[in-house]
């Protein structure tokens, strides 16, 4: 089966994206909080036991996150003056409602992200999958007062008919095609694929590769200093993602600190959120809707 969501576009050969105050980079903080199911094998820390219901060392290493480090993590973004571009599951809201409150006060912006993050969006029909995002989106919109544009699926899933689906729900974006350094329209009339990373993802570097905190901060920095150079010539979006239980483990927050100062003190960065980024590309660079960017 051929992809047919979006069309083939060499950056080489693009039109220039521009960023406000014509940075070179537009950056975005892309905050995973999730819930988990207790009966349902997830990310784990120690696979030996991840099929075991209950799960403690897997569930409460999960757990962690919204207990803990989510609230170490608004402290660091109060220093930096950074907001977040929260990836949420609808289950989220009844069961943490202060992050909600404690997000809502220092203007973050809440996307779609599933109802929970232990079950991944497949292998839904169509009328089904309707069913379950409408229901998602209105919880959110609910719980936050904002409705959700933006979408990241649990695992980045996706059905083929989820970006068609989400349109009809007001969505204007989604973050699961990690294939580009700009925002990019979908063959989806007013649907755009804005970047999102899983190469500056904390589950790939830390689970995954069981990265050092040094090598984390030269990574971040070594991202921002390709981007900036060749945003200079056509902009380019630098992502970050991010999930509490991993990322602000004491041992590892001080690294994420370096390295978001380091973004905050570098000219030509702007310093926003995924839903600004769209906006902007929407209204600058795709005319009245994303099948209309210019070739």
């Amino acid at each position: 089966m051929e992809q047919t969501l979006y069309d083939y576009s060499p950056i080489a050969s693009r039109p220039r994206v521009t960023w406000p105050g014509d940075a070179s980079v537009a950056f975005y903080i892309g905050l995973n909080i999730e819930h988990y199911k207790l009966d349902v094998p997830s990310t784990s820390i120690a696979p030996v036991t991840a099929g075991m219901v209950p799960d403690p060392m897997n569930y409460s290493w999960r757990d962690f996150g919204p207990r803990v480090g989510v609230w170490r993590l608004m402290e660091l973004l109060d220093d930096v003056d950074m907001r977040a571009s929260v990836l949420l599951n609808s289950e989220v809201c009844e069961r943490y409602p202060q992050i909600i409150e404690a997000g809502n006060e220092r203007g973050w912006r809440w996307l779609g992200h599933g109802q929970n993050n232990s079950i991944l969006h497949t292998g839904m029909e169509i009328e089904e999958e309707r069913a379950y995002l409408r229901e998602m989106t209105d919880v959110i919109e609910s719980a936050t007062g904002q409705r959700p544009t933006g979408w990241l699926g649990p695992a980045l899933t996706e059905t083929l008919n989820t970006p068609q689906v989400l349109r009809e729900l007001g969505y204007t974006y989604v973050l699961d095609w990690c294939n580009d350094e700009q925002p990019y329209p979908l063959n989806v009339d007013g649907m755009i694929s804005v970047p999102y990373t899983v190469e500056l993802n904390d589950v790939t570097l830390f689970v995954g590769r069981n990265l050092s905190g040094d090598d984390y901060v030269r990574m971040v920095e070594d991202t921002l200093e390709q981007l900036l150079a060749d945003g200079t010539r056509n902009g380019r979006v630098m992502a970050l993602a991010l999930h509490p239980f991993i990322i602000n483990q004491p041992h590892r927050h001080k690294y994420l600190a370096k390295a978001l100062e380091r973004i905050r003190a570098t000219e030509g960065v702007w310093v926003t959120t995924s839903d600004e980024i769209a906006e902007h590309y929407l209204a600058h660079h795709a005319g009245a809707g994303a099948s209309e960017v210019a070739k």
